[in-house]
């Protein structure tokens, strides 16, 4: 009998890397849910933030769908990453579903400093880098009420085609000249990343296999963050950033920008947020024992995402040219 897996977050970045790459195994039945129309087989068109109703019955519920952006409001954020994860949590129940997995975020465990080999054990919160990242972890507490199997999953700097977060806002500072290196004390900033393939297969094995609880996800290669972007922009033929700001000089200058944004602009994204500087300034790496254990290695090295991603923004930027 074929696997019955519903996911959210269709319309997205990662579900619809999900659908893609698994939708025509033929030991699956894969439906994907989002807000907006696609072309997918079997697709569900729903506004999670309202209760769900679906005349299917999945095995797992895999829910990728959020509001995924540095900036925003409360509402807007807890409406699409909490109260929607209520009602997912709510259908799965209606539906006798054996397995929940919720998709997070490394955000979750961010600090502003450097954080080194981060474990599943390691504490989360009170205090949180941005609303994203505590909607997200609140989100983890909903999700962990149901009562089948829970997995978490908290990817990190998801990068490859379709990517609509990541790496648009760090290409068009390149494109535009706007982009700066951030120098800090000591070493360069290292930190990992996941290619969009490696998350989703990921996805899936914790979809099929025996497992529950948490689970930190990488590619397991973590780069110095400077140098990797650089290496992208030169393959890109974009032009390395010149100019060259300390980081703690940056933070204090998009703190300012942020509470300029918020008090008078709070529906613009102010040009730099904390988040952004943190990014480029902080180290993040990741222990991934307990996937590597549970769900074994990456599905796609490093080296090969970037090529693929790369040469799937040079079409991009082919087609826009030739429109």
């Amino acid at each position: 009998m074929k696997t019955k897996i519903l996911i959210t977050g269709a319309s997205g970045f990662v579900g619809g890397a999900f659908c893609q790459r698994h939708g025509t195994d033929p030991s699956l039945e894969i439906r994907g849910l989002g807000r907006r129309p696609t072309s997918l087989p079997g697709y569900i068109q729903a506004d999670l933030t309202k209760p769900l109703e679906i005349d299917w019955k999945p095995d797992v519920v895999i829910h990728a769908a959020a509001r995924s952006s540095p900036w925003g409001s409360y509402h807007e954020f807890h409406r699409q990453n909490v109260e929607a994860t209520e009602n997912v949590v709510e259908l799965c129940k209606q539906k006798n579903v054996s397995k929940l997995i919720y998709i997070s975020s490394s955000s979750v465990f961010y600090k502003e400093g450097d954080q080194l080999q981060i474990s599943e054990e390691d504490q989360i919160g009170p205090t949180f880098v941005n609303t994203y990242a505590q909607t997200k972890y609140e989100g983890e507490l909903v999700a962990k009420q149901f009562p089948g199997k829970v997995v978490i999953l908290r990817p990190r700097a998801v990068f490859g085609p379709g990517d609509t977060v990541l790496f648009p806002r760090i290409l068009r500072a390149a494109q535009s000249q706007r982009m700066v290196k951030i120098s800090r004390p000591g070493p360069a900033a290292v930190g990992d990343l996941i290619y969009i393939d490696t998350l989703v297969d990921y996805m899936l094995t914790a979809a099929l296999v025996e497992c529950s609880g948490e689970f930190n996800l990488t590619n397991n290669q973590p780069v110095e963050i400077i140098s990797f972007l650089e290496s992208v922009f030169e393959q890109l033929d974009l032009p390395k950033p010149t100019r060259e700001v300390a980081r703690d000089r940056a933070m204090k200058f998009a703190g300012l920008l942020e509470f300029v944004y918020g008090t008078f602009l709070p529906w613009m994204e102010p040009p730099i947020t904390k988040f952004g500087v943190g990014v480029l300034g902080f180290s993040k790496t990741f222990n991934v024992q307990r996937c590597l254990d549970a769900l074994g290695p990456p599905s796609v090295d490093l080296k090969t995402g970037i090529a693929e991603f790369v040469a799937w923004q040079k079409e991009q930027w082919a087609a826009k040219q030739a429109a």
